[in-house]
């Protein structure tokens, strides 16, 4: 079975309720996507912080710390087998690489790669001019106006899911978009995949927690796209988080080989708290993240030659006084820079951070926070943006209202990232000559027919009068937010599927369930 075997249906915007405020937004995202060929493209230039000399710089910093100090990769015996016979330098278990090596190890990824969905509109492309934007990743509570914040469940994975699906801002349906902990840790990821694979038809990531569980993320993958298929297109993505300071865990390393055996990709990411994680000053921080990536996609390279990958980082500051991460801060925000220029030299797709905040609420802080980091990353020239969308208290929450609120600023974000077409039609000579000087241009042939398509059109920020907005009941954007989230997901509806494809993933499910006992920790 082929992708072309799945039953699709039709996109969101062409079969959600007609009427109201949902059929508008629908139809005003309709028009947005007709209006451009790919709105997930970039026609910006990026921004280049540092000079070439500076770089280097870098970049032998960086070569100093895998050869002088090393990377750990304890148990895991295959992973240095395959470094030392590679050309590093194995002392138990820490892993040196000589100036040059680890790079070169880098070189067979794939600059470029194609992310199949299941529906083949829904895939997607990593690196050049693409960008790829995702919801955030990992938090294990969620929280809205209503019921507050609460720990996260299945329920509210699924609601996610279908949230993202619907979403014309969003491509890739994300990873562990929220922990569901009301089911058991070892089982969890099924329920996880399967939604992915159920209720929405984008890109999407699997397990990482344990190897095993990466090889069940594929198998099901497999149930649905087919194993031929599988084996020559990237339909399933891993994240794998290095242990920073300068360690792989054997169940990152487990995890990485197992999506790159499958010929599947793997995001490589340092999570670096500067201060704690690594030294307090940025400088050395990009280069020992540099270091860490270069080591981890150099494994992905060694267990299978092209593996798809994508280069990526996880940087920020902390609050020296009290410990606590913080988010869009400048220091943070020159370090995407400079770690994009070092990536654009590997030639590699890049993954940067989003709407990242360690407010607790959509506040005036949560949008300051995430608005700073989310430009830096797409002005830096990052192809990917995880948690694009919900992202609350330094990753543990993820919101609802946020992630509405997050959703219509992507949309901002991509509409710029657009950039700024000057030819014949844009001019509007025509214009000129219909109206002349004095005129009202709103009335005029060119402006109607332009009139959808001319600007974004945001479904939350309030432009009306204070007494029209004190008449609606005095909204805030947290409520106008509320509002939006539960209008989405009452309009969702599912996509279709091959009843066989998943009456085959539930009876996997229901296998891998009943061959182990439940553990919840």
């Amino acid at each position: 079975m082929t992708a072309a075997d799945i039953q699709i249906s039709p996109p969101r915007n062409q079969r959600g309720r007609s009427g109201g405020r949902a059929g508008r937004a629908a139809r005003r995202s309709a028009t947005i996507h007709a209006s451009k060929a790919d709105p997930f493209k970039r026609n910006m230039p990026t921004y280049e912080l540092l000079d070439e000399e500076t770089l280097d710089r870098l970049e032998a910093h960086a070569d100093w710390i895998l050869k002088e100090i090393g990377i750990e990769f304890p148990g895991d015996d295959e992973a240095r087998r395959l470094f030392k016979d590679a050309g590093a330098s194995v002392t138990g278990t820490r892993v040196r690489f000589d100036d040059g090596l680890a790079k070169s190890l880098c070189a067979t990824a794939p600059a470029t790669f194609r992310m199949e969905g299941r529906d083949p509109a829904s895939s997607i492309v990593f690196g050049a001019d693409h960008l790829v934007l995702m919801p955030a990743y990992g938090p294990p509570f969620v929280s809205d106006l209503e019921q507050g914040r609460r720990y996260a469940t299945i329920e509210d994975f699924r609601n996610f899911v279908k949230l993202a699906n619907a979403s014309p801002w969003l491509n890739h349906s994300g990873g562990t978009v929220c922990e569901p902990v009301d089911l058991p840790v070892n089982k969890r990821h099924l329920d996880m995949v399967y939604a992915h694979l159920r209720y929405s038809t984008k890109p999407f990531m699997g397990s990482v927690t344990a190897p095993e569980r990466a090889n069940d993320s594929i198998a099901m993958a497999r149930i649905v796209f087919g194993d031929a298929y599988v084996d020559s297109h990237c339909v399933i993505q891993g994240n794998i988080n290095v242990n920073s300071p300068l360690v792989f865990d054997h169940v990152m390393t487990g995890a990485l080989k197992a999506y790159a055996r499958a010929n599947q990709s793997v995001v490589i990411s340092p999570f670096i708290l500067g201060g704690a994680m690594g030294p307090v000053t940025q400088p050395a921080l990009l280069a020992q993240a540099h270091a860490e990536t270069l080591a981890g996609i150099a494994l992905s390279q060694l267990v299978r030659r092209g593996s798809p990958v994508v280069y990526g980082n996880f940087l920020t500051t902390m609050n020296l006084k009290t410990g606590a991460p913080t988010f869009g801060t400048p220091e943070a925000n020159l370090s995407t820079f400079a770690i994009a220029q070092l990536c654009r030299r590997m030639n590699l797709p890049l993954r940067c951070g989003g709407h990242l905040t360690a407010s607790k609420t959509v506040d005036g802080q949560a949008m300051q926070e995430s608005v700073s980091s989310i430009m830096s990353g797409l002005l830096a020239g990052s192809h990917v943006i995880f948690h694009a969308a919900g992202w609350l208290e330094g990753g543990l929450t993820m919101g609802y209202e946020k992630f509405a609120a997050d959703l219509d600023h992507c949309g901002m974000m991509l509409t710029m990232m657009a950039g700024l077409k000057v030819d014949a039609e844009s001019l509007a000579a025509d214009a000129y000559r219909e109206t002349g000087p004095g005129g009202n241009y709103l009335g005029s042939a060119h402006t109607l027919s332009h009139f959808e398509s001319a600007n974004y059109l945001s479904d939350l920020t309030d432009t009306a009068s204070f007494e029209q907005w004190v008449d609606d009941g005095r909204l805030s954007l947290e409520q106008r937010s509320h509002r939006r989230w539960r209008t989405m997901l009452e309009a969702y509806q599912a996509p279709m599927i091959d009843p066989a494809v998943n009456e085959a993933l539930l009876a996997f499910m229901a296998h891998r369930k009943e061959a182990m006992p439940d553990e919840w920790h």
